[in-house]
């Protein structure tokens, strides 16, 4: 299938990038074909974000936004920031809350909602959408560039062969294709290898958040209240902290999100998170709720000294596939939006020249001029100064964010990718985790059960393994098996087989694509490639 536009993945940047050259080439007259490919069942069953929305690109994507019904229905009416120990909250007064931290303006959202939204706004300016069709494979020209790409054949058994459901995959190709898979993106990572697009960066870092959604008991509901803490249960030395977010309806979004540069491999985000909601200040917006789903995500969090080369013969990265989150705002979508848009004016014009396939210049030169890349540079030591343990983190990002307001004459580096930061089990003690008590805390299974996740029983693992030698020989003789803990979703166990020995199990089934595996296996050993379409996790309302 040809198209002028083929876009990968359709979340805020995918579709904000769709709508935008719609409405380009209405304005125009001219005819430009688009089409989305989203893994997902649906658009937004893969779309989990904590979120607080900043309204500034979807006021520039659709200006009559609520008028049309955009579900951006509960305005932030009050910032909390709490710094925890194990018993007590202490707030951060109003006038020592930066600029980061305060979100008058913006509204608390399901991103899932409002990208299903955008979705339908997409579909009836005529961009075609394909859900549960995951692009698999990157297609290239004879002289390098990209061609388009194919998605993955359906109907295959574990070892790859053909079953009575079997159908082939397609091949789109486009004049130029556009590669928004959020964070860690399978395809980005390739074109980021291919490409050496990391080359003039800093180590791109990330962080796992998890989160889940309830509905709490009225009284203890306050719509638009926005509570962030930092500290208690992580230790001083790792970054993390919790979101708690009051939506309509008596909805309440908790997560909790860890930086993946931890060092300890007992550490287990999963766990952190059970024990947050039982800090008293925390556990009374729970007691007597009801727990409606769960899921979690990887974060691209390393800000503007990690961003990749944006551009490349025939395509672009944009959104977390390529890393535009502002840590420091703990917000995303409204920087992936602009990007797409950006990228769309940018082949909207070369598409009007009669180019194809060549690289689009003109994105990352609007990038460099547009108030994402002032905000983005503001917060560029948000992350850095943070790695460098709660206290005298919070200090120099109070100095960096109230004093110097994000302008400081400095720009520091990362210097290390999160998988480097793990050390040997043998510097660490063992934690013990409380057991879940089913009612407040959770176990995993439990958890992955409410988020919908379904993968064909038959299918090839999509989690594979360079070398199947190394969980054992490394992975567990020297970091006692983390995977088994980053995992949010239980997929990663070690069991012994009949003779006594241990092995890696693999329940791929499980899998809710949140990436932590591709980031933080210490080898490298472990790659995620995408599963037939339509598995995975089915959030409703994330």
């Amino acid at each position: 299938m040809e198209y002028d536009v083929v876009i990968v993945g359709g979340g805020p940047a995918g579709l904000s990038a769709a709508i935008r050259l719609k409405q380009l080439a209405a304005e125009q007259g001219r005819e430009v074909s688009v089409c989305v490919l989203e893994k997902g069942s649906e658009v937004g069953a893969h779309i989990l974000s904590g979120a607080v929305m900043d309204p500034i690109a979807m006021n520039e994507l659709f200006p009559n936004w609520k008028e049309l019904g955009a579900p951006l229905n509960t305005p932030v009416t009050e910032d909390q920031f709490l710094f925890l120990t194990e018993k007590k909250a202490t707030k951060t007064p109003g006038w020592a809350l930066p600029a980061c931290f305060q979100n008058h303006g913006n509204y608390v959202i399901s991103l899932a909602n409002v990208v299903r939204w955008l979705g339908q706004q997409a579909e009836s300016l005529g961009v075609e959408i394909f859900p549960g069709f995951p692009a698999a494979e990157v297609l290239y020209n004879e002289d390098g560039s990209v061609k388009g790409v194919a998605t993955g054949n359906m109907g295959v058994d574990r070892e790859g062969n053909p079953t009575d459901a079997f159908q082939l995959g397609m091949e789109l190709h486009a004049k130029y294709t556009f590669f928004a898979e959020g964070s860690r993106g399978h395809l980005g990572k390739q074109l980021m290898t291919k490409y050496q697009l990391n080359k003039d960066a800093d180590p791109q870092t990330y962080a796992i958040g998890i989160k889940e959604l309830w509905e709490i008991d009225p009284t203890m509901h306050k719509p638009g209240l926005v509570i962030h803490t930092a500290g208690w249960p992580l230790d001083a030395d790792t970054y993390g902290g919790s979101f708690l977010y009051h939506l309509e309806n008596n909805q309440v979004a908790v997560g909790y999100v860890v930086g993946l540069a931890y060092q300890n491999p007992y550490l287990s985000p999963y766990e952190e998170f059970q024990r947050y909601k039982t800090h008293p200040e925390i556990r009374k917006y729970f007691e007597g709720g009801k727990r409606i789903s769960y899921g979690a995500r990887a974060l691209t969090a390393g800000g503007l000294q990690s961003l990749p080369k944006l551009t490349f013969p025939g395509g672009v990265l944009i959104g977390c596939d390529a890393g535009f989150l502002n840590a420091s705002r703990i917000k995303g979508s409204h920087a992936a939006m602009k990007t797409g848009m950006m990228a769309a004016v940018a082949a909207f014009e070369a598409l009007g020249a009669g180019r194809a396939q060549d690289e689009l210049t003109a994105y990352p030169e609007a990038f460099k001029t547009s108030w994402l890349h002032e905000e983005l540079y503001k917060g560029r030591n948000f992350k850095p100064f943070m790695t460098q343990g709660l206290y005298k983190g919070t200090l120099m990002v109070g100095i960096d964010q109230l004093l110097l307001r994000g302008k400081a004459p400095w720009t520091l580096r990362h210097k290390h990718a999160d998988h480097e930061c793990l050390r040997p089990a043998s510097d660490f003690k063992l934690i013990v985790y409380p057991k879940p008590d089913g009612k407040l805390t959770f176990d995993r299974l439990s958890s992955v059960f409410i988020s919908n996740t379904n993968h064909a029983e038959e299918q090839p693992v999509h989690l594979t393994l360079k070398d199947p030698s190394v969980p054992v020989n490394i992975n567990l003789a020297q970091y006692a098996g983390p995977e088994q803990r980053y995992c949010p979703a239980g997929v990663y166990e070690y069991v012994q087989n009949d003779a006594g020995q241990d092995r890696l199990q693999i329940n791929a089934q499980n899998c809710v694509h949140c990436k932590t595996c591709d980031i933080k296996d210490p080898t490298q050993n472990i790659v995620w490639v995408t599963p037939e379409g339509g598995g995975g996790p089915n959030y409703a309302g994330m």
